[in-house]
């Protein structure tokens, strides 16, 4: 289990430029990782959005944004593509990262229980360690709050 102002144990992704990403290889900056249901849809659009406008506000606090869902690497690419989005997209197909940072939920779709995502973004500092963490995010002033930590770092 992840614990607060405790190394996050490393892990490795494919990722939209083709390359694997590998959490250990972020030490130095500071990270935020979100996690978001499925690429094209209404709350994943705007919140990477989000992330795009205020992505060159988050390098000038040496922090990197990361994207990760269970969506395949030609969906990232794809989405990312249409987005512009200047940060990676991770494909966790296996649920093997979102076991480690436990954001798999039973979620209500069209009066059916089904295993999915819940929207939630974690922030590492620049030794691994987990600083901070988003759980049930509403999108609606969420990458301003992140932001807003991240200027504390």
């Amino acid at each position: 289990m992840l614990e607060k102002d405790k190394l996050v144990t490393d892990f490795q992704l494919p990722t939209t430029s083709g390359k694997l990403f590998s959490l250990s290889q972020m030490r130095g900056k500071n990270v935020v990782i979100y996690f978001y249901p499925k690429d094209n849809t209404p709350g994943c659009i705007t919140e990477g959005e989000n992330f795009r406008d205020n992505y060159a506000v988050f390098q000038n606090f040496n922090c990197e944004i990361i994207g990760i869902s269970r969506d395949s690497i030609q969906s990232h690419a794809n989405f990312k593509e249409k987005m512009n989005f200047p940060f990676e997209l991770l494909s966790d197909e296996d649920e093997i990262v979102c076991q480690q940072f436990d954001v798999i939920r039973m979620k209500n779709m069209y009066g059916k229980q089904v295993r999915g995502i819940e929207r939630s973004t974690f922030l590492i500092d620049a030794h691994g360690n987990l600083r901070n963490e988003w759980r049930g995010v509403k999108v609606p002033g969420h990458v301003a709050d992140v932001l807003e930590f991240v200027k504390t770092l």
